[in-house]
């Protein structure tokens, strides 16, 4: 399965695949990563690592960005691509294009504590001001509106009394990346089988 990635920071959900894919966790290759932030973590763990890169932002594509996204992510050949950290919303040729193949992590149990703004520390916090019992971690496929496509998988950790944002984050963490993880090779077997039932068909 071939990966590009679309992340704005630290890019640690980059890393976390890098390490997946090395340990033989997950059988994947990254082969693109996208920045905003021509100074970001990701671009760095991307070029260390040999894979290509490309800084594609609004002030530097303007009115194309959208158009230049989409023509990057199809001239690399991926599957699937991979918001790891991306803040920025995607286009709707982008969308289009890569319907049905672009997966997002969200640090709660999606529809809860989504939407515009409902990131990091915030979503901890709307969780503990509702009075969750429990929160969790969901990936989805990317629609126009935020995190509001369809569910792959969740996983639940229970909020206890006493817990701070900080408790829940941490719980959150623990189990989100490696959430991703199966995710992605749940889809790599899809692939598989598809690309196993096409050559049984031409024999």
């Amino acid at each position: 399965m071939r990966l590009a990635v679309l992340a704005s920071h630290a890019g640690t959900t980059l890393q976390a695949i890098l390490d997946a894919i090395e340990a033989r966790q997950l059988a994947a290759e990254v082969n693109l990563v996208i920045s905003n932030n021509s100074n970001s973590g990701a671009l760095a763990r991307a070029r260390n690592a040999g894979i290509e890169t490309a800084h594609l932002s609004q002030a530097r594509c303007g009115d194309t960005l959208d158009a230049d996204i989409a023509q990057r992510l199809q001239d690399s050949g991926c599957d699937y691509v991979v918001l790891a950290g991306y803040m920025k919303r995607l286009g709707p040729q982008t969308l289009e294009r890569f319907n049905e193949r672009i997966i997002n992590t969200h640090p709660s149990l999606l529809p809860r504590h989504g939407g515009q703004g409902m990131f990091g520390r915030r979503v901890h916090e709307a969780v503990l001001a509702a009075g969750d019992t429990e929160t969790g971690a969901s990936v989805h496929f990317v629609t126009g509106d935020y995190d509001t496509g369809p569910l792959l998988a969740q996983r639940t950790v229970d909020v206890l009394p006493g817990d701070t944002a900080d408790d829940i984050e941490a719980k959150v963490r623990a189990v989100e990346r490696p959430l991703l993880i199966e995710t992605l090779n749940a889809l790599a077997q899809e692939l598989r089988d598809a690309s196993d039932d096409a050559q049984a068909n031409q024999a």
